[in-house]
């Protein structure tokens, strides 16, 4: 019960392979012997072991660290001999042949690790860039993409609603021709045939006809103004009104003349 709190753990020559899961979990470990085993490889978040200030890892078989190691800001003291570390971080490592080669070998690997950290780090940041400007690339062609699909639909909707525009004048020119080609067709068969018409009478005889009456009517119009101005004003002592007036009575007695021998001649029929 009292080992998650254990500040030191000795745990070499063991034959370990590897190290728990909740291994990491041991936060208040000051001192840490893992001498001796066949480690391949520390756990990933080994570098929540804050506190850890002396590591043995004499005789394993790691390569590499994790890059968790550079959180590690207490260590004071390291060991990494008789390991199969990968050439650059064996060079960094250096011996561990005396306390103060230990202790500079924990200086340098701190340092290396956070090197890698913060190269990993920038790394990551870039890819996080480049995904982003990726994004940002994704979507400016969506858009652009979106834009060219309403110009698309725009453009045709312009175009159908130009060819419904002339459909319709086309079939409003149809059916006005219609119309007049109908509207003609029916004056022709209203209108009679030539050899049917009706004989009229020669227009310019009923002209002449109505001006010899017209002529007339003004002369009859001028004899009784003049009988009328000699029979009624002081011009019936001139000679003109004196012919006039005695053409006048001799008509009127032929007048006369006339009627009392048509009496007679009614009155002998009647006998």
């Amino acid at each position: 019960a009292a080992l998650p709190k254990a500040t030191i753990l000795d745990l070499s020559c063991n034959n370990l392979i590897s190290l728990p899961s909740d291994f990491c979990s041991l936060m208040h470990l000051v001192k840490l012997d893992l001498s001796k085993n066949r480690l391949q490889q520390l756990p990933l978040d080994f570098g929540r072991l804050v506190n850890l200030q002396h590591l043995d890892l004499l005789n394993n078989r790691l390569v590499t660290l994790p890059v968790s190691f550079a959180q590690l800001k207490n260590l004071k003291w390291l060991d990494l001999k008789d390991n199969p570390l990968d050439p650059v971080l064996a060079k960094v490592a250096g011996d561990c042949l005396d306390e103060k080669q230990c202790k500079q070998a924990a200086v340098k690997v701190l340092q290396h690790m956070r090197a890698i950290q913060s190269e990993q780090d920038r790394q990551r940041q870039r890819k996080l860039q480049a995904e982003r400007e990726m994004e940002k690339k994704r979507e400016a062609e969506q858009r652009a993409k979106e834009a060219q699909e309403r110009e698309v639909r725009k453009r045709e909707k312009a175009e159908e609603k130009e060819r419904r525009r002339r459909e319709y004048d086309a079939q409003k020119a149809a059916k006005q021709e219609m119309e007049k080609k109908t509207k003609k067709e029916t004056v022709q068969t209203r209108k009679p045939a030539s050899g049917s018409r009706p004989a009229q009478p020669p227009r310019h005889k009923h002209s002449w006809s109505r001006s010899v009456l017209r002529v007339l009517l003004f002369m009859l119009f001028c004899v009784f103004c003049t009988l009328a101005a000699c029979k009624l004003t002081e011009l019936q002592r001139q000679p003109l009104c004196v012919s006039v007036n005695t053409l006048y009575e001799d008509v009127l007695a032929a007048l006369q003349n006339h009627k009392t021998l048509q009496n007679m001649l009614q009155q002998n029929s009647q006998q």
